[in-house]
């Protein structure tokens, strides 16, 4: 078991505990530098992230705002921007946790979608949808809006030259807990590789306020279960997924999970399939 362990912390590329204030600072201006690099490879002028309310996308919001300024500043540019996108689904239940994290990133630009009607009206149009228990059905249409929001934030990145970032990181990538083409389809993720706490220690450094730092995580997408702790959904909790990519240990049934979960969600982290020669 500690072989799979490893195999999926270096699959993950697992960034190593920090060791100090210097070292979240030093992770920071890496990932600060690697926001830069992906704009200026790519010849592109904005950054545009969802905001939901949570840790990570506010952590990914305060790095992409820091990316930009500091981009402004060199004179790279006056119109690097980085675009930050509300995206409710009719009225969410912790809108004000989503304003506060608004406030504190301060973007170039901030807009609202409410992807409701667009969600409802093709839920009505998909007669796949009708034979479908009210548990199942929830669940897809909970998928549903994640790739609406997505849709949503290419639209606004397409019309302003935009890259669209991800929140994806090492904790919840080695669960599966996104959706594909979803939340999962992004073009960078400068979260990836960290662990669940190691997110909260740059939202932290980088000024974010304690409600959003230590709020409990939610992916929100289901009406049957509003507010759902991600941690209810794995069956382990954060700390001891951390735990286990950084290589500690952690009883044998919390590996279990944790393996026997990456593994089924393998198809999640791949690329399309396509035969081979």
């Amino acid at each position: 078991m500690q072989g799979r362990q490893q195999q999926i912390a270096a699959a993950l590329n697992v960034c190593p505990p920090f060791d100090g204030p210097e070292a979240v600072q030093a992770e920071i201006d890496r990932r600060v530098a690697f926001i830069q690099k992906c704009l200026r490879d790519s010849g592109m002028k904005s950054l545009v992230l969802g905001i939901s309310g949570g840790v990570d996308s506010t952590t990914a919001g305060l790095l992409a705002q820091r990316a930009v300024e500091a981009m402004r500043a060199a004179g790279e540019g006056d119109d690097y921007r980085f675009i930050a996108v509300r995206l409710p689904y009719q009225v969410q239940h912790d809108e004000d946790e989503a304003q506060l994290a608004v406030d504190t990133i301060k973007p170039d630009e901030c807009h609202t979608v409410n992807i409701g009607a667009a969600v409802l009206g093709l839920s009505r149009a998909t007669e796949a949808l009708e034979s479908l228990a009210d548990s199942s059905r929830d669940f897809v249409l909970g998928n549903t809006k994640a790739r609406m929001r997505m849709v949503a934030q290419y639209t606004i990145a397409n019309a302003r030259q935009g890259l669209v970032i991800g929140t994806d990181h090492a904790a919840e990538a080695v669960m599966g807990f996104f959706t594909k083409f979803g939340d999962g389809a992004c073009d960078l993720t400068p979260l990836a590789g960290l662990v669940k706490g190691q997110v909260r220690q740059i939202a932290a450094a980088l000024g974010a306020p304690s409600q959003l730092v230590l709020k409990v995580p939610t992916a929100d997408l289901e009406e049957l279960t509003p507010g759902k702790p991600d941690e209810d959904a794995y069956g382990v909790t954060y700390e001891q997924i951390d735990a286990f990519l950084q290589g500690r240990e952690v009883p044998d049934e919390v590996a279990q999970i944790i393996i026997e979960t990456y593994d089924k969600s393998q198809h999640k982290r791949e690329m399309p399939k396509e035969p081979q020669r």
